[in-house]
């Protein structure tokens, strides 16, 4: 009945166009299960022939070849062609050589690096998402079994496309099947092959090529299931055609044993045919439609030979074209929410434009490269200075060019080929990459000195970064929970991922598989397993499926200040409702404030937990402090006031807390810091994360609650270098009602009406700096010292010379400013952010 009820809902939320492709698709599916079962689909040769346009003579005389069943003429003369023929694809067959001698120049190490990684391929030895030296045989034979998951030993059936069951674990896991059938390994091939001129490399992309013909007939088994991967592995054989066809009397060509150009063109022409016909419109109208619809656009826009390639052509362009509009946010980001799936997504358009440009398409270039442009400068904004993205949703460590093998979430050749499209060499991270070499045939001058972005807030998509110039990298997540079903999202609202001088020290965990170990997939993609607040052990978003949610959690921000003194972020999401989760956090140079607020009226349970990256060894020095060494030299501290701290390491032996995915897949041990606190509601939980050698201490102080607050929290912290005193204060409304008097709000020897006060101090206690958010009034009781603004400000940041004067940072024009001591009083009238004033 559930599912009845179900099946009713969806149909009664299709409109008429769903209803007519969903009836033609089925009707199309029905007719081939039929078929399939009257007669199994084999390849026919001979079917290349009238799938061919022949314009030119040597195409026309293949035709002719087919046509007679003479496969070996038919493949000399179409490599003859494609091997000479004008260049539509990135890679330029008529510059091979001097492609492949600038490329050793540039980077002397890669002939031996491509051979090294090429050479474990030709032993059928495969790295494949997060695993390693995966063999795809049974009993030890040599041939690839190209439906097998060898990591769980299941093997898909081999029936009708539609009736395979690739996301029931009867399978084992469809992501590591599919991803050697994507045949993206192909490219290390050629890249070896263009290196070093040896024909082994082509051999075994020809032998590969047969084998997965005989193995995987039209319509037949997991590899025809999924429209993405046979569009993926479409582009691949692009790949391949590109880099081992030889024209006729070239250096080094032989006459083949096999009709390889025959075999591609045919299956090409099969894979591409199906996708057009099984768009993922309504399945997954995500990155799977998008990444359809490149591989079509590319094949339509590279092989004009093909009678059908018009067709893709505009089916692929319209795709493409049309999810811009659909799947990119105003800030670039991509609406699944996910870093990894936005890096994909940032790849189709940079190969879509390429190919524009290569081909001349007028049409579509110029949204291509707006497309381009705006997912590039997303991911320059959320990449750390190292070119790392953090990792946020789901991710499975695969890509759409892997020629050199670099890391799924190292994104500087992304952004180094985008920089050479865009001409915005801005966007390029580090020194160049190999890669962006083989897509442009060109090498390129980076700026001498990287451009230092800025801390940014991207509130379409709902991420925050906050950096420095150091490396300092810390993004936070206040955003929607994914796009449509949320696929691709994990239960992460107010979460956050901490970069410390360029060692990532708070991660998320990572995904660790979809559909083979359910409970993993639930526990990866849970809250706990997030750098956020969990109330009463239950999880903001609660899962219905792989792939699916029951609830989900919508975060929303409130406040983002950014200064060159320091950022402010403030949010809270409706996960827990009537309860809200609220946090704040203060960034600044080596120094982090992560105020958690439990805001209602019940007794709570709240735990906070922090995911620490592998690389760092942490000791708990008592239930308030934890040391982190990590293997560079670097020492960090995390403090906590209000919730004890606890320790869970993945290599003790723990099955829950202290694990990590880097990649899909293996699971590597690590640490998890959980802070606990019961309570009645409201109360706070602080974290506090401090780069320094010598250890830091932690106090709270006491706090009066004012007017709009609903609660507030005060704390010192003292270092070797100085010293901290912050009030943070969080009202109810989220802002000041118009033409209210601000409240004030005493706290650790302070009377504030700002949302945020931290008063900095020398060890000895003199004054050296305040900064404030949303306030126009801080007050030292013991002192008598004061701050007064003309106006409220945003954000300021005030910072006492050694002499008679002070400067003033803010993100906004500044108010007149005055500042009162028991000896002395300062003021000036300042109108611009950032300047320097002073008596």
């Amino acid at each position: 009945m559930t599912s009845y009820r179900k099946l009713l809902k969806r149909l009664s939320a299709m409109d008429a166009a769903e209803l007519r492709f969903r009836t033609v698709a089925c009707a199309r599916r029905e007719a081939g299960r039929i078929a399939f079962r009257a007669c199994r689909p084999a390849w026919a040769r001979e079917a290349l022939a009238s799938a061919l346009q022949a314009d030119d003579r040597r195409v026309a005389r293949a035709v002719r070849y087919l046509a007679d069943h003479n496969w070996t003429e038919a493949h000399e003369c179409l490599s003859d062609y494609f091997g000479s023929r004008a260049p539509r694809f990135v890679l330029d067959l008529r510059r091979r050589e001097a492609i492949s001698r600038e490329i050793s120049a540039v980077f002397p190490a890669a002939a031996g690096q491509a051979a090294q990684r090429a050479d474990r391929i030709l032993q059928e030895r495969f790295d494949l998402l997060g695993y390693r030296d995966l063999r795809f045989s049974i009993d030890g034979r040599d041939a690839i079994d190209w439906h097998l998951d060898p990591v769980h030993g299941k093997r898909a059936p081999v029936v009708h496309w539609s009736r395979v069951p690739y996301l029931s674990p009867s399978c084992g896991d469809h992501k590591i099947i599919w991803e050697l059938n994507r045949h993206q390994h192909w490219l290390v091939l050629g890249r070896a092959f263009w290196l070093s001129q040896d024909q082994k490399y082509r051999d075994g992309f020809v032998r590969q090529l047969d084998s997965w013909m005989a193995a995987n007939p039209p319509a037949t088994g997991i590899n025809w299931a999924s429209m993405l991967e046979l569009a993926l592995r479409s582009l691949s054989w692009i790949w391949g055609l590109h880099f081992f066809v030889q024209p006729a009397g070239s250096t080094g060509s032989c006459r083949d044993a096999l009709p390889w150009t025959v075999d591609l063109l045919l299956g090409l022409d099969h894979q591409l045919t199906h996708v057009e016909r099984n768009l993922s419109r309504y399945f997954s109208p995500n990155t799977h439609l998008t990444g359809e619809g490149l591989a079509l656009y590319v094949a339509g826009r590279v092989l004009p030979e093909l009678r059908r390639a018009p067709s893709w052509e505009a089916s692929g362009r319209a795709v493409l074209l049309e999810q811009f509009s659909k799947q990119v946010n105003a800030d670039g980001g991509h609406a699944e929410l996910s870093t990894h799936y936005h890096r994909y997504t940032l790849d189709f358009y940079l190969l879509a434009l390429a190919i524009a440009r290569a081909t001349g398409d007028r049409l579509a270039e110029p949204t291509f490269a707006e497309a381009a442009n705006r997912l590039a400068v997303f991911a320059r904004s959320m990449a750390d200075r190292s070119g790392r993205l953090p990792r946020i949703g789901d991710e499975d460590a695969g890509a759409l060019f892997p020629i050199c093998g670099r890391d799924a979430a190292d994104v500087t050749d992304s952004l180094e080929l985008a920089a050479r499209l865009l001409a915005r060499p801005d966007l390029a991270i580090g020194p160049a990459a190999e890669e962006p070499m083989w897509m442009t045939g060109q090498s390129f001058s980076a700026a001498e000195t990287p451009v230092n972005w800025p801390s940014v807030a991207l509130p379409a998509s709902g991420y925050f970064v906050s950096r420095s110039p150091r490396g300092d990298h810390l993004v936070v997540d206040a955003g929607q929970h994914g796009f449509l079903n949320g696929g691709h999202a994990h239960a992460d609202a107010l979460s956050l991922t901490l970069t410390v001088a360029d060692q990532p020290f708070l991660i998320d965990p990572g995904t660790g598989c979809y559909t083979v170990l359910p409970a993993t997939r639930d526990r990866f993609r849970s809250t706990r397993f997030h750098n956020t607040l969990m109330l009463n052990g239950c999880s903001q978003s609660v899962p219905d499926g792989p792939f699916g949610w029951q609830t989900m959690a919508t975060g929303a921000a409130h406040r983002w200040q950014s200064n060159q003194a320091f950022d402010y972020f403030e949010g809270s999401h409706d996960g827990y409702s009537p309860t809200f989760h609220r946090r704040a956090i203060l960034a600044r140079l080596g120094l982090w404030f992560i105020v958690d607020a439990v805001q209602g009226e019940a007794p709570q349970h709240a735990d906070v937990h922090w995911h620490l990256d592998p690389s760092w060894e942490p000791t708990l020095v008592d239930r308030w402090r934890l040391r982190a060494d990590h293997r560079d030299g670097r020492r960090v501290w995390m403090l906590s006031c209000g919730g004890a701290m606890e320790v869970f390491r993945g290599r003790d032996g723990g099955q829950d807390l202290g694990w990590c995915a880097p990649a899909y897949g293996p699971l590597v041990p690590t640490t998890t810091v959980r802070l606990r606190r019961r309570a009645q509601a409201p109360f706070v939980l602080v974290t506090i994360v401090i780069d320094a050698r010598e250890p830091p201490t932690v106090e709270a102080l006491p706090v009066e609650v004012d007017g709009n607050a609903q609660v507030a929290v005060a704390f010192r912290v003292r270092t070797t270098a100085g010293n901290d005193v912050a009030l943070f204060a969080f009202d109810q409304e989220n802002r000041i009602p118009k033409g209210a008097t601000p409240a004030l709000h005493k706290g650790a020897g302070l009377e504030t009406d700002a949302r945020l006060v931290v008063r900095h101090e020398r060890p000895d206690g003199t004054l050296t700096a305040i900064s404030l958010v949303d306030g126009a009034v801080v007050r030292d009781l013991e002192t008598s010292q004061e701050l007064t603004l003309s106006r409220p400000i945003s954000d300021l940041h005030v910072r006492f010379t050694s002499g008679a004067g002070f400067a003033a940072l803010s993100s906004q024009s500044l108010p007149d400013i005055r500042f009162t001591a028991a000896t002395r009083a300062w003021s000036s009238s300042a109108r611009l952010a950032g300047q320097r004033v002073g008596l």
